[in-house]
């Protein structure tokens, strides 16, 4: 078992995508922020399709300037491949040579990350969105933007399950503004250069994406639950715990981010994410007490002063847009997804609860 992942899992994203990732064959990926979360993702799978698929191999350039990577994050494997300099994207990045696809999946996506680093925050999601366009403008490179389901804020209960085009509900001055405001200004920014430029560009709004190497100080409620159970302590539920959300593990948003980058209409959002089961905290708690054969006691408990106030209530994707023009298909059941994750964090968290 890798020190972040399942090996099982990056053969899954592999094996599902088909014949479609040949596209890469031959071509150079900068990917941004490829050390956090879901760049390290990137970066195993890149490796495996040059070991096992690529008729050419892609070259992949990494950078992240570590902020909240972690010990693991900072940790890069040798590989002749994939080189890494660390950068931070709000100075523009000097690119020799070709680059065919660039990833901007560099962000501060943790509340409790984004509360501590508003600036870096926002400046990330704007000031280095725009350094990258003007980027993939001079190389013609397309153009793959993390955005988030933070960008629909609160949504109108009319509209949960909720589609690319609700408008949002999210308040600029609120204490997610730098995030979630950021992320909007982001994708504006995307429009403009395709619209203006011709830039094919794309973004991805994932919704509660988990799985093997989140980290356990991450401060989402996944990893503070696994760290608890580790701990043998109860665990806490924020708020009410009737807060509502779908969760999707990382080889099903692997593989919709790969479906967006290889075949995204041009200019166009995609959700990614599972629209089902919508389940609240505290029945979350009892599918996890299902999948571990035991109960676990759990506290109901106020928000934290780390943590940011105005938590959506409900986050539930609509995804036919991904499953008509990409062919996306989640197809990891949340208690799967639960025991893989579980299973891997009860050997990697130290239990610091």
């Amino acid at each position: 078992m890798s020190r972040f992942c399942l090996d099982s899992d990056i053969a899954e994203i592999v094996a599902r995508l088909g014949p479609a990732p040949q596209a890469l064959a031959g071509k150079t990926v900068l990917l941004c922020g490829g050390r956090g979360f879901l760049g390290r993702y990137f970066c195993e799978v890149f490796a495996r399709l040059n070991r096992t698929l690529l008729k050419a191999p892609c070259r992949v350039v990494v950078l992240d300037n570590l902020i909240t990577a972690g010990e693991e994050g900072a940790r890069l494997d040798d590989d002749a491949h994939l080189r890494f300099a660390k950068h931070d994207l709000i100075a523009p990045y000097r690119a020799e040579g070709g680059v065919d696809f660039i990833i901007h999946a560099a962000g501060i996506a943790s509340p409790f990350y984004y509360r501590a680093y508003p600036l870096e925050t926002l400046e990330v999601a704007t000031v280095g969105t725009k350094n990258l366009l003007e980027l993939a403008r001079e190389k013609q490179a397309r153009f793959l933007f993390f955005s988030s389901s933070e960008i629909y804020g609160d949504p109108d209960p009319k509209h949960v399950p909720t589609a690319e085009s609700y408008r949002g509900n999210v308040a600029c001055q609120g204490p997610r503004a730098c995030y979630d405001e950021s992320k909007r200004l982001g994708e504006t920014l995307c429009h403009i250069y395709h619209e203006r430029y011709g830039i094919h560009t794309n973004t991805i709004r994932p919704f509660n994406i988990f799985g093997p190497g989140m980290q356990e100080a991450d401060y989402r409620v996944l990893p503070n639950f696994a760290s608890r159970i580790k701990a043998g302590q109860p665990l806490k539920v924020y708020g009410t715990g009737n807060q509502t959300r779908t969760y999707c593990y990382i080889t099903d948003a692997m593989v919709g981010f790969l479906l967006v980058l290889l075949r995204g209409v041009p200019g166009e959002a995609y959700n990614i994410g599972n629209p089902v089961p919508e389940i609240s905290v505290v029945e979350l708690v009892g599918r996890i007490e299902a999948v571990l054969g035991r109960p676990v006691a759990h506290n109901v408990v106020e928000y934290p002063d780390s943590y940011p106030a105005d938590e959506p209530n409900r986050r539930c994707p609509d995804i036919r847009k991904a499953r008509l023009q990409l062919r996306y298909e989640p197809g990891v059941p949340l208690d799967e997804g639960l025991r893989r994750f579980l299973g891997w964090s009860e050997g990697a968290y130290r239990g610091e609860g």
